[in-house]
C-alpha cells in the first residue's frame, strides 16, 4: 500500500514553459528544475493551477509530466496533478503518471458538474486514483477554483476505505482549524500539505511540515527563513519573514499573478514564456512596473537571489 511522501519543506507549484506562440517549450525544464533545487525546493507539484494544467490537452499534459519527471531524476519527489472534468481522462493521466515514474498523483474535484455530496466526491476520486494504484494519491482541496467544499474529515476517513492509495491532500484554503483537524485525522496518518503562501506561518503553527506554493518558485529564501525561525521558536522573526511574503504577494496580485511569476523567473535566467488564454500574459510596461513595485516593497533582492547565501537577514 502506498505511503505518504512526508515532505518536510517547500514544494514548488511549477509553471509550464511555453513558447511565444503558446506551445510547449519543454527544453527549459531541466534548467528550471535545477534552479529550484539549488534554491532549496524539496518537491515539485506539476500541472496544478500555476502550471495551467486545465488549459492543456491531455497529450500536452503527458509531455509536461514526463519532462519534469525526467529532469528531477529522483532528486526530489514529483507530484503530478491529473484532475479533469472527464474522470476517464483523469484516470488515464494518473495511469500515465505512474508509468512515467511520478512519485505521487493529485486531483481536484470536477469543477463544472459539481459533486453534490462528499460521498459523490469520494467516488470521483476513487475513479481517478485507481489509475495509479501503486502511487500515493493526494486530494487537491481548492474550493476557490472548484466551488466544492466537502466534509474533509469524512473525505479522509471514509475515503481511505474506498481509495486504498489515499494518503492526504493539498489544502489550499484559509480555515486553519479545518486544516489542523485534517492533520490530526486517524492519529496523523494523512499528510496534509499547506497551500496558502501568504499564511504559511499559520499552517506551521498548527503542525504543517510541507507546503505547496506558487511563490516558492521565486522567493523560497523568504519561506525557508520563516520555517527556520519557527524551528528556533523565534516567533518575532517568523512574523517578520511572513510579512515579507505578504508584501511580495500584495505586489504580485496587482498584476496577472502567474504571468508575474514567469517574469520573475525570466529575470533569473529561466524563460518560461507567456501564459495561455484565458489567463492574461504580462505586457512590457507591466513588467517594468512589477520590478519597480517589488523593489519599493523591499523584496526585489529576494526574488533575484540565485544564491541563498546572498540573502540579507530580516531584522526581528
Amino acid at each position: 500500500m502506498p505511503t505518504p511522501l512526508r515532505i518536510n519543506g517547500l514544494v514548488a507549484a511549477t509553471c509550464t514553459p511555453l513558447d511565444p506562440g503558446g506551445g510547449l517549450n519543454l527544453s527549459v525544464v531541466p534548467a528550471y528544475v535545477d534552479h529550484l533545487i539549488d534554491r532549496g525546493i524539496r518537491g515539485l507539484y506539476v500541472l496544478g493551477s500555476t502550471g495551467e494544467g486545465v488549459s492543456m490537452t491531455s497529450e500536452e499534459r503527458r509531455d509536461v509530466a514526463e519532462a519534469f519527471i525526467e529532469a528531477a531524476q529522483k532528486r526530489l519527489p514529483v507530484i503530478v496533478q491529473v484532475g479533469h472534468d472527464c474522470l476517464t481522462e483523469a484516470r488515464a493521466l494518473a495511469e500515465h503518471a505512474e508509468r512515467s515514474g511520478a512519485d505521487a498523483v493529485s486531483a481536484f474535484a470536477p469543477p463544472y458538474f459539481k459533486c453534490d455530496s462528499t460521498t459523490r466526491l469520494i467516488d470521483c476520486m476513487a475513479t481517478i486514483a485507481s489509475g495509479a494504484p501503486e502511487l500515493p494519491f493526494y486530494y487537491y482541496h481548492m474550493p476557490a477554483f472548484t466551488g466544492v467544499r466537502p466534509d474533509l474529515s469524512q473525505l479522509l476517513n471514509a475515503g481511505a476505505v474506498a481509495i486504498p492509495n489515499l494518503v492526504g491532500m493539498k489544502y489550499t484554503d484559509e480555515k486553519v482549524n479545518e486544516f489542523q483537524s485534517c492533520l490530526e485525522s486517524a492519529e496523523g496518518r494523512f499528510e496534509v500539505l499547506w497551500g496558502r503562501d501568504e499564511m504559511l506561518l499559520s499552517g506551521l503553527g498548527v503542525g504543517a511540515l510541507g507546503a505547496v506554493g506558487s511563490t516558492y518558485n521565486i522567493a523560497p529564501e523568504i519561506y525557508l527563513q520563516l520555517m527556520d525561525a519557527c524551528e528556533r521558536q523565534d516567533l518575532k522573526a517568523a512574523r517578520a519573514w511572513q510579512l515579507k511574503a505578504v508584501r511580495m504577494i500584495e505586489v504580485l496580485l496587482r498584476f496577472p499573478i502567474f504571468a508575474s511569476i514567469k517574469q520573475v523567473l525570466a529575470w533569473n535566467g529561466i524563460p518560461l514564456g507567456p501564459c495561455r488564454l484565458p489567463l492574461p500574459s504580462l505586457k512590457r510596461d507591466q513588467g517594468l512596473r512589477l520590478r519597480h513595485d517589488l523593489e519599493e516593497a523591499g523584496v526585489l533582492e529576494f526574488v533575484l537571489a540565485a544564491d541563498p547565501s546572498h540573502v540579507m537577514p530580516v531584522k526581528s
